[in-house]
């Protein structure tokens, strides 16, 4: 303190007083964050006791990570320490979503080994925003149905409210998943297999054929498939054809077979399994051996 009467501070007590750097100190006077309460008549700059506590003030502030510029506003009155606060958060919040995006591209390329383009793949489609991710999903399904006037209102509707669920905080598993799914939604070849089996489910619509049949169709095979295996029915034994037969009733067993190998394909039950990691709740079930075991009996029941 200058021996003046003033109780007035050097630049180098304020710095002893507080535990900062001479250089932080003037630096942050520099910014115009710090006004000097005076100057010495040598031209030095003086900090009285409001000085020290602004100082203290500007420290949090900064440990805190705010920038200068709302340093400045606080200190001027213009924001208050919550509503700067705030706006920090959600700064902060979409720093993490970065960085935790950033870490799991890291670690799925780091366990598979991606090259260079496979690793800008990677890290360009994890970024996606859910708009932009559902853009994708849904493109696919509006070329699926496109035109198809008679599909199952429910499959298509249920196809429709499909989402792509990528947390903020994706594993290294989800972000694995949703880049191959991403490929597979974009694949020609997958979208010509899914179109004909819409095509395949709009065929079978009539006046007479309820709404949501082609689930129960589907539920109806999973379980029969499943009680077949379950009790060791070989499909072509002659106890396969009585499985059939509960599921098909008067329908065409060759018709049926085409309609199961375009629905019942590795890219099909892959595109559930996908979908099911990306959204968190664990792939979903494919049913591939109650599908095969169906095939097989229609399959030694025709030509196919």
């Amino acid at each position: 303190m200058i021996d003046d009467g003033t109780g007035l501070l050097t630049i180098g007590e304020l710095a002893r007083a507080t535990g900062l750097t001479v250089r932080t100190i003037r630096y942050w006077s520099d910014e115009g964050v710090l006004t000097p309460a005076a100057r010495s008549t040598g031209g030095y700059r003086l900090y009285d006791a409001g000085s020290a506590a602004r100082l203290e003030l500007i420290r949090t502030l900064r440990e805190l990570g705010l920038g200068l510029t709302d340093v400045r506003r606080v200190l001027a009155g213009e924001r208050t320490v919550a509503q700067v606060a705030a706006a920090h958060v959600s700064a902060l919040d979409a720093q993490i979503r970065s960085l935790k995006v950033t870490r799991a591209v890291l670690s799925s390329v780091a366990r598979r080994g991606a090259s260079a383009e496979e690793t800008t793949l990677m890290n360009k489609l994890a970024r996606l925003s859910a708009a932009e991710r559902g853009r994708i999903l849904q493109e696919f399904v509006d070329e699926m149905f496109h035109g198809l006037r008679a599909a199952d209102p429910v499959i298509r509707e249920r196809m429709r409210a499909t989402v792509v669920d990528l947390p903020d905080d994706p594993t290294p598993e989800q972000v694995d998943a949703w880049v191959e799914l991403a490929e597979l939604l974009q694949d020609p070849g997958f979208r010509a297999r899914m179109r004909k089996a819409a095509e395949f489910n709009a065929a079978d619509r009539g006046p007479e054929v309820p709404a949501g049949a082609s689930l129960w169709f589907a539920r109806r095979l999973v379980q029969l498939g499943a009680r077949a295996r379950e009790r060791g029915i070989a499909p072509d034994s002659p106890e396969a054809a009585e499985v059939l037969r509960g599921l098909l009733g008067d329908a065409d067993p060759v018709q049926v077979l085409e309609r199961l190998t375009s629905h019942a394909n590795d890219q099909v039950a892959r595109y559930r399994e996908l979908l099911g990691i990306v959204n968190g709740h664990g792939p979903a079930a494919a049913h591939r051996e109650e599908f095969a075991w169906v095939v097989a009996a229609l399959e030694a029941r025709t030509d196919g």
